[in-house]
């Protein structure tokens, strides 16, 4: 399988050229804090001192886990599909979200263990009823891995605009992050682990136990893509696929939060220039995600003590988005202010 070619935004003279734009707007240097540098990244990723925030729409992918017959949610795996519901009939906190701020929603079914048939507003690109039991077996085959990670380029593809927010939906899916986060950073399981939908201490150690267990069972699974076939989720392979090929296509990437960041990781020990066209959307209050963005050197947007999921962050940092680039546009600079910078 070919996966898509990342090239980096690395460009000394237009990430000058952004600076002088920014430092030349009516306003004292660094004034606007964390706008500037996200103005320039979307300018060294648009390649351009004129940006533009075109289309936006966020990719929210379902999909149910095998191993939560270990129990290790607080769920159980119908909730899964009856969110899926949820956000077909526009009720939840993605929809109000997305729609507050004009952003394309699409729901993909890549694995949810029940049949919706043909729906307006739902993908259908199940793969199969809900991956394996990785306690038992690797979540996936190679096969499946691979159709995941194609559908998933084949969905960024398909999408206009040039923002691509990311979001998910599936009961254990934190346990999955948790194992792929452990594998790939090597940071102790215990940092990796955290409540998810809202286990209690004991909770957590038995998800904890049932990874390490799985991790030992499995220790032949070393390179990325191997890991994320043992340990991942439908629908975190086909975000990595996504990803993979918006970042190709030179599309910002709204990072949202701990499943749709292990999802990233993943992509990012394929082609590591996608972290260039990352913004990191907030940082999770799920034990393990500060510590997952730390390993990417990420700088989140927003700390909201946020925790759940569904591209939700992705749709409250897109107004800063469009703040950056409407600044970089639209802001006079000294000059044609007529304002002394000496008044600064």
């Amino acid at each position: 399988m070919q996966l898509p070619h990342i090239t980096p935004t690395a460009d000394a003279a237009l990430s000058q050229a952004l600076l002088d734009a920014v430092n030349n707007k009516t306003k004292p240097l660094g004034s606007l804090g964390r706008l500037e540098t996200l103005a320039a990244q979307l300018g060294l990723i648009q390649r351009s001192t004129a940006v533009r925030i075109a289309h936006p729409a966020i990719l929210v992918f379902a999909g149910d886990h095998g191993v939560v017959a270990e129990g290790v949610s607080a769920y159980p795996q119908d909730v899964t599909w009856q969110m899926v519901e949820n956000f077909l009939a526009d009720g939840a906190a993605i929809n109000v979200f997305a729609r507050q701020n004009n952003c394309a929603l699409h729901v993909v079914d890549a694995g949810v263990n029940h049949d919706f048939g043909a729906r307006p507003g739902l993908l259908d690109h199940k793969l199969a009823k809900g991956t394996r039991n990785f306690a038992l077996e690797p979540a996936m085959t190679r096969q499946q891995l691979e159709a995941a990670l194609e559908r998933g380029m084949a969905l960024a593809r398909d999408l206009p605009g040039t923002v691509v927010g990311f979001g998910e939906m599936g009961i254990g899916n934190t346990t999955a992050a948790a194992a792929i986060m452990h594998k790939l950073t090597g940071l102790p399981l215990e940092h990796c682990v955290g409540a998810g939908t809202g286990l209690p201490p004991e909770g957590v150690q038995r998800k904890q136990q049932v990874i390490a267990a799985a991790v030992r069972k499995h220790a032949g699974a070393v390179d990325p893509l191997d890991i994320l076939a043992t340990f991942g989720g439908f629908e975190i392979a086909m975000m990595s696929g996504a990803m993979l090929q918006a970042a190709a296509l030179r599309k910002v990437l709204l990072i949202d939060g701990f499943i749709v960041t292990s999802a990233l990781l993943v992509a990012s020990r394929l082609q590591p220039a996608i972290l260039d066209y990352c913004v990191f959307a907030h940082a999770s209050s799920e034990n393990g995600h500060r510590l997952m963005l730390e390993a990417l050197g990420a700088q989140p947007l927003l700390q909201l003590g946020l925790r759940l999921g569904e591209g939700t962050g992705s749709a409250l940092a897109l107004p800063l988005l469009h703040a950056a680039a409407n600044f970089l546009n639209e802001m006079a600079t000294f000059a044609s202010a007529q304002v002394s910078t000496g008044a600064q």
